[in-house]
């Protein structure tokens, strides 16, 4: 890669499958965002299921924020929006619960298994990726040729829903549902956008009709990966699409710039190590052609983009999807001391000492450290 003062070559380069030339999934000009007002509908929706131990009983919409709970952990529903699954009615608030350690808030529901936390910090963190993906794509949402007229899409990990609503605004006339473990998502959405609180490794949010099923950042914190990719395979109509958006949490640099102990670089392989004791496998994303084609799809296509960590790019665009990177690894780097260097073994002043040399490393835009982000998509047989 060129030197600080050269023009910046980061091209969108072809993944393992070469992907084919197409015209823009959305056509026309589009709104990135919007803000909605009362004449939009909350809409939330608890699925059937077995819970999780707890007792947990799911199948109802949920018409607010954990505010409306009553103090007996429980309340009746009766705003008469129509129910996914047949079931109870009612939900109690376990599915609200959080747990607190290190000073973050992590998700009770599903607790231990996710070892990052979902607080107010890390929902700004993904919001903030989501815009940077917004830069480097050109403003695409996804790049799954689904035609112009979709009718039903799939967020699956939706997080803040940043996603499914800005897709239900350029969409009007497609239903688009968000699922995930923890009720973090808007209240004032869109008409054709819910949120789905729901376990996607269940596999109880089939569909089987849906023209695009859509992961963004989740192939790394799944555990059965394969398993997920079947459910997305069945929930899928004929000729549909599955696209997963991930970054491949490894650092790379192509200009002899990095040292072999760069302390950034060091930093991420301990974090590679901390997530693998919780099942995790950041190298993930580069591989996961053959997982797609096992799971029945064909027209397997990938698009590689190598993103700069820090302002060291000349070109403008760059730059700034560089600092918005940079800011979203500063901004992890606190929750590494918690669960993950925990995980390892690590003592709170071995943890902050690298960290302290890692941002110290951040600093020094004469590295010209980068990311790679998989865009695969692929689709499900027409016969």
């Amino acid at each position: 890669m060129p030197d600080n003062d050269g023009p910046l070559n980061l091209p969108v380069d072809q993944g393992p499958e070469r992907a084919s030339g197409r015209s823009s999934s959305i056509p026309g000009p589009q709104p990135t965002s919007s803000t909605h007002g009362p004449a939009a509908s909350p809409h939330f929706v608890l699925h059937n299921g077995d819970g999780d131990g707890d007792g947990e009983r799911h199948g109802a919409i949920i018409a607010a924020g954990p505010d409306n709970i009553s103090d007996e952990d429980e309340f009746a529903l009766t705003d008469g929006y129509e129910t996914p699954a047949s079931g109870s009615a009612s939900v109690t608030s376990s599915v609200y619960a959080h747990t607190y350690e290190h000073g973050r808030r992590y998700q009770h529901f599903k607790n231990g298994r996710y070892p990052i936390p979902n607080d107010d910090d890390e929902l700004h963190r993904e919001d903030m990726k989501h815009a940077m993906l917004m830069e480097l794509c050109d403003g695409e949402l996804f790049y799954a040729p689904i035609g112009r007229n979709p009718h039903k899409i799939l967020d699956i990990g939706t997080g803040t829903g940043i996603w499914a609503v800005e897709v239900g605004d350029r969409l009007p006339n497609a239903h688009v549902r968000g699922i995930d473990l923890s009720p973090n998502q808007p209240v004032w959405v869109p008409p054709n956008v819910d949120f789905l609180v729901d376990d996607c490794e269940q596999g109880e949010w089939l569909d089987q009709d849906a023209d695009l099923v859509h992961f963004r950042f989740m192939a790394i914190v799944l555990k059965d990966v394969a398993g997920v990719l079947r459910h997305a395979f069945a929930s899928l109509k004929r000729g549909g699409w599955v696209e997963l958006q991930e970054l491949c949490a490894e650092i790379l640099c192509d200009d002899g710039t990095m040292a072999d102990n760069d302390p950034v670089k060091y930093m991420y392989e301990l974090a590679r190590q901390a997530f693998a004791q919780f099942g995790m496998d950041v190298m993930l994303p580069k591989g996961l052609g053959p997982l797609l084609r096992d799971a029945g799809f064909e027209n397997v296509q990938c698009v590689v983009k190598k993103v700069p960590i820090g302002p060291w790019a000349r070109d403008k665009t760059l730059r700034v999807i560089g600092m918005y990177q940079e800011m979203a690894v500063q901004d992890l780097m606190p929750v590494l001391p918690g669960r993950p260097f925990t995980a390892l073994g690590m003592s709170q002043m071995e943890s902050q000492v690298t960290l302290a040399h890692a941002r110290q490393g951040l600093g020094d835009t004469s590295v010209h450290r980068y990311f790679e982000y998989y865009f695969w998509f692929a689709q499900k047989p027409w016969a």
